[in-house]
């Protein structure tokens, strides 16, 4: 039997309560959001298990947040399982708690540099400036046909999240964003409009990009010690040097989520989504179908996923 891959969920899957359950049964999760309460100075703790919501979705808390929540469950399947991934991948903001489970990056680190690409992504356009929305029923071409229509002189929409299953999400100038949806009307694809506040994974994301960049050269990187897929080009990271560049990429690149998933499922016949919530665990039973995949929103989830290594 393999090793499960670990698959850890982007900004959206928060919730107030996320982590709770868990810390009161296991003291590694405490001991998790302890260490993040300490590394951030603030009680980022108390804003997962309390609230309230509005301050836990703005983007700098919700980052912190999650990737606190998702660490928090990687050890837990470590300390109590022996659960030690082979295979990692997380979906955006994911992609940095797959990296800290991998030991590419040290918790404490990423807690700090996350929380500061939350605040660059918000202070990188003003508000109105940008929009997301996301595209049901169309492939990656035909969301591609679409941006290139609605793109106009400098008001441009690009892909953001190519996430499988008939699901692209595209980002860029609200202008833009609204004649795409305008068009998805008439071609028979769904057009949803994301409750955000900035224009995630498009070039608009450059001066975050490039804040972030120069962030990242005082953190101290390693090479991932398994397979971490990587979201710009859903290929293993090569070395230490690759997480920096690849970090800054995703800010403004898309997030090649179906090629991500079908990277793991061709590793590793089952995985954990490692986290809040069970978006990627149902993005890939549509996308590898033979894949199992244990979502751990909750205390009884991590127990199911336990359970499943020793059975």
């Amino acid at each position: 039997m393999t090793t499960p891959a670990l698959l850890f969920p982007g900004q959206g899957s928060q919730r107030v309560g996320m982590g709770a359950d868990l810390c009161r049964e296991f003291p590694v999760a405490r001991e998790t959001f302890a260490e993040a309460d300490a590394a951030l100075g603030d009680a980022l703790s108390t804003l997962c298990f309390e609230g309230p919501e509005e301050r836990l979705t703005l983007t700098e808390n919700a980052q912190p947040g999650l990737l606190t929540t998702s660490i928090a469950v990687a050890r837990v399947l470590d300390v109590e399982g022996g659960i030690v991934p082979e295979v990692a991948a997380g979906h955006s903001l994911g992609e940095w708690s797959a990296l800290v489970a991998m030991d590419a990056l040290g918790f404490a680190d990423a807690l700090r540099a996350v929380r500061a690409r939350g605040r660059f992504m918000q202070e990188a356009v003003a508000p109105g400036v940008g929009a997301m929305t996301a595209l049901l029923g169309a492939d990656v071409a035909a969301a591609e046909a679409l941006c290139a229509e609605a793109t106009s002189g400098a008001e441009a929409v690009v892909p953001a999240n190519v996430n499988g299953a008939g699901q692209v999400v595209v980002s860029g100038h609200a202008a833009a964003v609204a004649r795409l949806e305008r068009l998805a009307a008439g071609r028979k694809v769904r057009a949803m409009r994301l409750k955000v506040s900035a224009p995630f994974h498009s070039p608009l994301m450059e001066p975050a990009r490039a804040r972030m960049a120069e962030l990242l050269r005082d953190v101290e990187v390693r090479a991932p010690r398994g397979v971490v897929l990587g979201n710009v080009d859903a290929r293993p990271y090569e070395g230490a040097e690759s997480v920096r560049d690849r970090l800054c990429a995703q800010i403004t690149g898309a997030v090649r989520w179906e090629e991500c998933a079908r990277g793991v499922a061709a590793r590793t016949d089952r995985g954990i989504e490692a986290g809040p919530g069970r978006v990627l665990c149902g993005l890939l039973k549509r996308i590898a179908p033979e894949f199992r995949c244990v979502p751990t929103d909750d205390v009884a989830g991590v127990r199911a996923a336990l359970e499943g290594v020793r059975a």
